[in-house]
């Protein structure tokens, strides 16, 4: 008996020194993670190469930065102008594209419901977004008295905008998940410059409006906005959208 009751004692203590141990792992390996790198996939779609960086903070609480690059592929991009003016005037550009680059700082708040660890589950966002973007538009016109003239126009748009978004980050082995950004509504100010580097004649800006009001291209700045022979720019507020899907590592 004396026996039996010492072995009954020994399992008891291994058994909840093991219990204890694995709940002590399980706790310090929720503590350690607290970091993550992810790559934004979905935007690769539009030429977005976008990596973040996110740290947990705390009681559920975390901070995230990512930092984007724009290339000229994409799915978002606009053909060329070819226009003739109704009293002669013939305009012909190459395809429009545009470079720059993007930042977005957040903060983000997991539901405890939701969540296994520091950073997965369904969370709930605020967010700033900076983009400032350059575009090249360059081609050939030919004035009413058949004169030819080099075409060269730079356009800038700086886009500062804020936000709310909802989420959920779907861990799919220890380390790596799958971050879908479902909904993300704001509102943006847009800055939009032109700066002409070719001198033109009038009648050619009086073409180049005619054309963009048929592409209905400026219906995207103001209906205000009109090309000049001096840098013209235009401000605007419109509401602003983002969504996304990454693939994340944690550590």
């Amino acid at each position: 008996m004396k026996n039996l009751l010492s072995f009954i004692v020994l399992l008891v203590f291994i058994t909840n020194t093991a219990f204890s141990q694995e709940l002590e792992n399980e706790e310090k390996e929720k503590r350690v993670v607290k970091n993550e790198i992810s790559f934004e996939a979905l935007q690769l779609i539009n030429g977005v190469y976008q990596i973040s960086y996110e740290r947990y903070i705390w009681n559920n609480f975390s901070a995230a930065l990512a930092v984007g690059y724009k290339g000229k592929e994409g799915l978002v991009n606009f053909s060329g102008l070819d226009y003739t003016g109704p009293n002669g005037g013939r305009l012909e550009t190459n395809d429009l594209f545009y470079t720059g680059y993007q930042i977005i700082p957040e903060i983000r708040y997991y539901l405890k419901n939701t969540s296994k660890g520091n950073l997965n589950g369904f969370y709930l966002g605020l967010y700033f977004k900076f983009s400032q973007y350059t575009s090249d538009l360059t081609g050939k016109y030919t004035a009413t008295d058949n004169t030819p003239y080099q075409v060269e126009f730079e356009a800038k748009l700086n886009i500062a905008s804020t936000g709310l978004m909802i989420g959920y980050k779907l861990p799919i082995t220890k380390r790596f998940n799958i971050d879908f950004i479902i909904a993300g509504p704001g509102a943006g100010d847009y800055n939009f410059r032109i700066i002409n580097k070719k001198d033109l004649p009038d009648e050619f800006y009086n073409n180049l409006n005619e054309a963009l009001e048929e592409y209905s291209v400026l219906d995207f700045i103001n209906s205000d906005f009109r090309f000049s022979k001096v840098d013209s720019r235009s401000k605007f507020s419109a509401f602003s959208f983002r969504y996304g899907i990454a693939l994340g590592y944690t550590f």
